[in-house]
């Protein structure tokens, strides 16, 4: 089974805790500060994995969190870095910000990484304060936490050549014949209801078809899950557009060929510029001289060449296989998909805000706060001095005041309550 698209929430290590600790041995028992930083917590990462060709190990599976950073130590000793969470995906699995709907990264390669969310930082150890003035802080800074985030994997597969057409034209029996695949094969519509690969090999060369499941009209809005089958053609380099010559379903090869085009178009104007060999299948099923009429007639009216085969008996298959390469080798590969830089992962350390809540208190709240706080140990009076003289320091104090804040009114920052002297 082939599960494309899912959704996982991922989080990265937080960094570890500075360490209070204070140096003591015989020969040196007014020791300074000696507590060392806490490590970095470990990342997020995406590697592609050239052996996997699905999401499903998502299916039951979607929360990942990396490895948190260790606390410091006495003598100076830093926490050890929380391991990173590499996350193995398929070559051509897309990745996008839910909140956005942005493609973050694309991982088309084979050896391609993306680093999604960057560990926290781990906090300072006392040590790190020591000044001149300040000999011996009895406070560290916490570790950095970082916040759970939510991406869409989107599987767009790596083929060379894409098979479309109606369903139950043949594009199952093609692959099967020409490659390496085992697809599901039936004599009814939506045989194939997931995306099928197989690698085709021609003179001493390689290259990997797809087998799209069959497509209707209004694919390109969603009509029959249209665009969960459109999106494995956005990379190939040809589509093989198969046409079922003998009309055994009761559809004209003329109104087949437009349609399928036309929801090609519409889904996307690049797609509809791909190259196309047009390919006539279950030409078994009607006589040679109504064959040769049809195709006349088609190549006439659309000024193109066209190829007929029948898969069951191997008829025109090496014809197919030839002129596939030598129109492959014409054609470059397509780029990666465009993706939009934005800050998926950047940190809020500059933004305050200042509110007055239903009991009049004075609330400040911002990623420059949250940041800051690291740091304030209220249990110790010289942090608590610290956090008071840095508010002034920062602007707080004035933006506070015009909101209104007067002596006596009451200061809420997350957890931290007290009351304003002026």
């Amino acid at each position: 089974m082939i599960l494309d698209r899912v959704k996982i929430s991922i989080k990265a290590g937080n960094g570890g805790k500075g360490s209070v600790s204070f140096l003591r041995t015989k020969a040196t028992m007014y020791g300074g500060p000696d507590g060392g930083d806490g490590g970095n917590g470990g990342n997020i990462v995406f590697k592609t994995n050239k052996d996997m060709n699905t999401l499903y190990s998502f299916r039951f599976k979607k929360k990942f969190v990396a490895e948190n950073g260790s606390d410091g130590n006495r003598s100076n000793m830093t926490g050890a870095r929380g391991k990173d969470l590499v996350i193995e995906v398929p070559c051509g699995t897309v990745i996008i910000d839910p909140v956005s709907n942005e493609v973050i990264a694309d991982l088309e390669s084979e050896d391609s990484v993306f680093v999604a969310l960057k560990g926290g930082l781990g906090g300072h150890g006392n040590a790190y304060y020591k000044t001149s003035v300040k000999q011996a802080p009895a406070f560290s800074q916490m570790g950095e936490e970082t916040k759970q985030r939510e991406v869409i994997l989107e599987l767009k597969m790596i083929a060379d050549v894409g098979l479309v057409g109606f369903p139950n034209v043949g594009k199952s029996t093609l692959l099967s014949v020409i490659s390496n695949a085992n697809p599901k094969i039936a004599n009814y519509p939506f045989t194939t209801i997931y995306p099928n690969l197989g690698v085709v090999e021609c003179h001493g060369k390689t290259f990997v078809v797809a087998d799209i499941p069959g497509l209707i009209e209004g694919a390109s809005q969603g009509y029959g899950l249209g665009h969960y089958f459109l999106k494995h053609v956005e990379r190939v380099r040809l589509i093989l557009h198969l046409i079922d010559i003998s009309q055994s379903e009761g559809r004209d090869i003329f109104s087949d060929y437009e349609t399928i085009n036309s929801e090609l178009k519409k889904y996307s104007e690049d797609l509809s510029k791909t190259p196309q060999i047009v390919v006539f299948t279950k030409c078994d099923m009607i006589s040679e001289e109504e064959k040769e009429r049809r195709v006349k007639e088609f190549e006439k009216r659309y000024q193109i060449d066209t190829l007929q085969i029948c898969s069951i008996v191997h008829e025109g298959i090496e014809n197919l296989k030839n002129k596939t390469l030598e129109k492959l080798l014409t054609i470059p590969k397509k780029p990666p998909i465009k993706v939009t830089k934005h800050d998926f992962d950047t940190k809020d350390k500059t933004s305050v805000f200042v509110d007055i809540d239903e009991d009049g208190a004075f609330v400040v709240t911002g990623g420059k706060i949250d940041n800051f706080l690291r740091g304030v140990i209220l249990s110790d009076a010289r942090s608590f001095a610290y956090f008071q003289d840095r508010l002034n320091q920062m602007g707080i104090i004035d933006m506070l005041k015009e909101k209104g804040l007067k002596t006596g009114d009451i200061i809420r920052i997350k957890d931290i309550e007290f009351e304003y002297l002026d």
